[in-house]
Order: C-alpha cells, then structure tokens, then sequence
C-alpha cells in the first residue's frame, strides 16, 4: 500500500484554534511570521492560505470585517482590486504559473469556508495540475513545499505589491 505524505496539515488537526474571525486575528497580527502575509497596506493584506487548493493559493483580505461585498467602501474594493491584480502577476511571473482562478464565495452556499469575512482568492494554475487522483483519492500531490514556496513569493512580494 502506498501512502500520501502532507505534512503542513498535521498543524490543521493539531494547533490551537483562533477564537473569532481568523482572519481579523492575522489583520491584529500581521508581523507575525506564523501568519504567513506577504504584503499589506491600510485597506488590505495579502496572505498565504495556511491549506491550499494548489501551491502557491494567495488571498486578499480587507481589513473591514464584513460578510458582504456592498459593505465595503469603493477605496477599500479598488484596492483590493490592484492587489489581486498585483498578487497575479507575482504567481504568473514567480511561480511561473500558466494561469491563475481569482474568486470570492460569498456565504456558505456558494461554498465558503470562512464566510463571516470577504476575501479573494488567487490559486495558481498549471496544464495537467489536476488528475484522477483528486477525483478517486480525494487527495492533492503538490510539487514543492509550502514553505519553500511560501518563502519564494515572499521574497519577491515587494516588487510586485507597490
């Protein structure tokens, strides 16, 4: 029998669970470097996400604590905006990915997993990244780990997010 190794998920069963919105608890901790974030400025930040769909899964988070878009004043969406932009063109450059999904679920219907707090998400995307393990095994195979990936995009977040 053979066995899948994922060992960034063992702190998801094992850590501590943030009390509250996580996300507000990373936006109160952004120096934090168990948080994981890549840049941020007065509206939003960008952050890694901690169990992501592919290497390299960003989001962009505003500061405002809202389930709902229309809750969010015009400066803070425009902003988050260019970074989704920005954060596109560091995975399509860095990475180097041959496309990228960008998205929000808003409310648990749409398929939300934190849906007290809008957010985008950046996933990067390759030809073949998906196969029949997914579908069969209901696992992920990732190429790198998340750290070496995490400290790539890192390193060159600040050319990208200006």
């Amino acid at each position: 029998m053979e066995h899948l190794y994922a060992p960034w998920r063992y702190s998801y069963v094992s850590e501590e669970k943030i009390e509250g919105c996580v996300f507000c608890h990373i936006a109160n901790n952004l120096d934090d470097e168990k948080m994981q974030v890549l840049f941020s400025d007065e509206y939003c930040y960008v952050v890694m996400n901690k169990f992501p769909y592919s290497p390299g899964h960003m989001m962009v988070i505003p500061h405002f604590h809202t389930s709902n878009i229309e809750d969010l004043q015009d400066d803070v969406w425009i902003q988050m905006s260019v970074r989704v932009r920005q954060g596109v063109k560091l995975l399509k450059e860095i990475m180097p990915c041959e496309g990228v999904n960008i998205g929000m679920n808003l409310g648990r219907a749409s398929g939300a997993g934190i849906e007290q707090h809008v957010h985008y998400h950046m996933l990067p995307r390759w030809l073949g990244d998906t196969n029949f393990i997914t579908s069969i095994a209901g696992a992920r195979v990732y190429p790198a780990s998340f750290e070496e990936i995490l400290n790539k995009l890192k390193s060159n977040a600040s050319k990208y997010f200006i």
